[in-house]
């Protein structure tokens, strides 16, 4: 099978560097186009959905493969292999976040950077260690998930966007998480929300913007701060805004961050 057909992967742009733009849970590529259109002038973009999402292959979902993150860390890989020129930007949203750091801790000096947008290596308190959630909340989360997915995809999808004053964003993120097919999703939101990567991004040395909501419900600033901590090559820099979503929310705040953090790559895309 194709890499190409396996993750409907779509090439735009152009320049020296490549982003690649990785989707969070019950989303697909399409959450990127408040986002992309901004890059391709400078940048070669590359676009996938992760398997079991938007217009991939789902005849490509194998459970045990996909029971970690490790096995969208190797498709991820291929991905880069195959569309990927000169240096390689992973942004990453949410747990997409820590695909990228898996495949760069995988395959060094392969990933020149990454844009991390609302990471979070692992969803629960534990110790000292803040992670937003609770087991029983996770567990409570996960349950009612296998017990009624789209009840619960209408509820929860306005609270995660957040946007107060956009109910469109609310509409198409409601929409995504319901053509995504149920069995995939609970068993994709039970590795990701049960994930503890801190050992993995612990000591990254790759060059990473964190970008963070001012407010999430999801990932919140706790996190942001100890991923910054963590990381000694990082940046993080806050969004004012409220939801998990800030690239499609916030698009210009964030390209604004992008630009900055992204300046030496487009630099040698330019020739300068």
């Amino acid at each position: 099978m194709s890499v190409l057909h396996r993750n409907n992967v779509n090439v735009v742009g152009d320049g020296s560097a490549t982003l690649i733009f990785s989707h969070g849970f019950g989303c697909d590529q399409t959450m990127w186009c408040y986002l992309v259109e901004h890059f391709t002038s400078r940048f070669r973009v590359v676009l996938y959905d992760l398997v079991g999402a938007g217009q991939s292959d789902l005849e490509a979902y194998e459970r045990n493969k996909y029971g970690t993150l490790q096995g969208y860390a190797q498709d991820l890989t291929e991905v880069i292999d195959e569309f990927a020129v000169g240096p390689v930007i992973i942004i990453g949203h949410s747990v997409s976040a820590m695909i990228g750091a898996l495949t760069d801790r995988a395959h060094q000096n392969r990933i020149a950077a990454h844009v991390m947008i609302g990471p979070s290596p692992c969803y629960i308190d534990t110790g000292d260690y803040t992670g937003g959630f609770t087991l029983d909340d996770i567990e409570s989360l996960l349950h009612t998930l296998d017990s009624n997915y789209l009840g619960w995809s209408s509820t929860m999808a306005p609270v995660i966007m957040g946007a107060p004053g956009q109910p469109d964003l609310s509409e198409k993120l409601t929409n995504s998480f319901c053509r995504t097919d149920p069995e995939i999703a609970k068993h994709f939101a039970r590795v990701t929300f049960m994930s503890d990567n801190r050992e993995d991004v612990s000591g990254l040395t790759t060059p990473t913007l964190i970008l963070q909501s001012t407010d999430d419900i999801i990932a919140p600033l706790a996190v942001g701060e100890y991923l910054h901590q963590i990381m000694p090559n990082s940046t993080l820099c806050l969004v004012d805004n409220i939801g998990h979503c800030p690239h499609m929310s916030a698009p210009s705040a964030c390209s604004e961050a992008m630009d900055r953090f992204l300046l030496p790559w487009t630099e040698a895309s330019d020739g300068r």
